[in-house]
């Protein structure tokens, strides 16, 4: 009785054991078997002539010993070899030279081998918890999790998963404004998965650039399926970030389509961030036009590009400059970051033309996409357009000669009334003058007759 309760009461530890770790049926098993290997082995020496069976649907376990039939005076080793005598109470057939089979009792080895078989489950356990929690985080790392805050500390806040499992958020990966306390959910991807000395250390990020996408993927449902794809994202944590977006199908617009209906979709990643200013703008391969947008909302005048050397001189007016630069410097910081370029920005003092006009402009006369092929070429104002030769701007823009003879008209009509209107001014003021000089002459040619009118007067 006290073998088989001391056997229940294994049995008991071990689906304890199963029930706490969330260990599956087979792997169990294994562990088990390796454990009670374990015991053996450090007990006589080798396990090799062992058979531990495990039945997980009964909850019990069985060991059977095989050991060689020998002499009964030429017995060597008790744990590998028995006696002839000893051999027929288990078989009575049985000859000296053939293998016997028993069963053996856990429990006759002592307290101590059952202690032994406890802390080495536990062991094998805790090794095999740290390797499934390493293989489960790893596969997650560049994906959004969320846990509960457990303890918050000055350098790193301590956060528990669904499982208990922990995770650390360290200061320099949280938002400059993120403020935490014991209980709150949080959001964020998993940076890094560290395994020093088998013991996995699960870091998670709220300022990397991917946070920034994945947030994107679910709240854009055209991203998640594909038919929207993010091609690049700069981002100061808490500040500002840009993301350039390309669609694959004509009819959706990335931009809007990221954006919402009244800035809904854009609105939650936002709140998420702790209100970090998010600028989507579309994505071109062409370089001049990519670095334009990313400088926006600033207009720039014109753009020299060296692809070699991966660097860029934009010339803008003036006024124009404070908005490429933005507050800080932060946005052209960011467009640096997006395009990969280095941008240097220059005030376009000799080329500030107060009477030139940007292109945009003439959206009301001149469709959109014929805007943005003359842009595609370095043409963003009016005058720009104008100083270039009508065939170079059907061969450069790829434009019909139609339109681009429309938008020669349209833009030199514009400049034609403005030289008209200035024209009339002086005139009228050239009349005044002609009048006043011609009194004058006759006062010159006739002095009695202005004498006269004095004296008139």
């Amino acid at each position: 009785m006290a073998k088989k309760a001391e056997t229940i009461s294994m049995i008991d530890t071990l689906a304890e054991f199963k029930e706490l770790k969330n260990i599956d049926k087979e792997t169990m098993i294994n562990v088990l078997e390796d454990s009670f290997r374990n015991v053996i082995a450090k007990m006589f020496g080798t396990d090799e002539n062992y058979d531990v069976i495990i039945n997980p649907e009964k909850g019990d376990f069985e060991i059977w010993r095989n050991r060689k039939v020998v002499a009964d005076d030429e017995l060597e080793d008790a744990n590998l070899q028995l006696t002839l005598t000893e051999a027929r109470t288990i078989d009575a057939d049985c000859e000296v030279g053939e293998e016997v089979t028993d069963e053996v009792h856990f429990a006759d080895f002592g307290r101590r081998a059952i202690l032994n078989l406890r802390q080495t489950l536990a062991s094998k356990i805790l090794e095999l918890q740290k390797d499934s929690l390493y293989a489960k985080y790893k596969d997650k790392i560049n994906h959004i999790v969320a846990a509960e805050v457990y303890q918050v500390w000055k350098k790193e806040v301590l956060l528990l998963d669904d499982e208990g499992n922990e995770l650390l958020l360290p200061k320099s990966e949280q938002i400059p404004s993120d403020y935490y306390r014991k209980g709150d959910t949080v959001r964020a991807i998993v940076l890094r998965v560290d395994n020093l000395n088998n013991n996995p250390k699960i870091i998670l990020s709220r300022t990397d650039k991917m946070f920034l996408q994945r947030l994107f993927e679910l709240e854009v449902p055209e991203i998640n399926d594909g038919l929207i794809t993010i091609k690049g994202i700069a981002r100061i944590p808490g500040e500002r970030a840009k993301v350039s977006v390309e669609s694959y199908d004509d009819r959706i617009d990335p931009v809007g389509a990221c954006v919402g209906m009244k800035g809904s979709r854009i609105h939650g990643i936002v709140r998420e961030l702790r209100n970090e200013n998010i600028d989507v703008i579309n994505y071109t391969s062409n370089t001049a036009l990519y670095i334009q947008r990313a400088l926006s909302p600033a207009k720039i005048s014109s753009i020299h590009v060296n692809e070699e050397e991966r660097k860029a001189e934009v010339y803008l007016r003036p006024e124009e400059v404070s908005l490429a630069i933005g507050k800080g410097g932060l946005n052209i910081k960011l467009a640096c970051m997006l395009t990969e370029y280095t941008i240097d920005v220059f005030r376009d003092i000799d080329g500030a033309d107060e009477e030139d006009i940007y292109l945009d402009e003439f959206s009301d006369e001149i469709d959109g996409w014929v805007i943005d092929a003359l842009k595609d070429i370095g043409c963003y104002t009016a005058k720009s357009v104008l100083a270039m030769d009508r065939n170079a701007l059907v061969e450069r823009a790829d434009l019909e000669e139609q339109t681009v003879d429309d938008v020669l008209r349209i833009l030199s009509a514009e400049f034609e009334d403005s030289e008209q209107a200035e024209e009339s001014t002086p005139e009228a003021d050239t009349v005044v003058d002609a009048e006043g000089v011609a009194e004058e002459q006759e006062a010159e040619a006739d002095p009695a007759a202005a004498d006269d009118e004095k004296m008139n007067d």
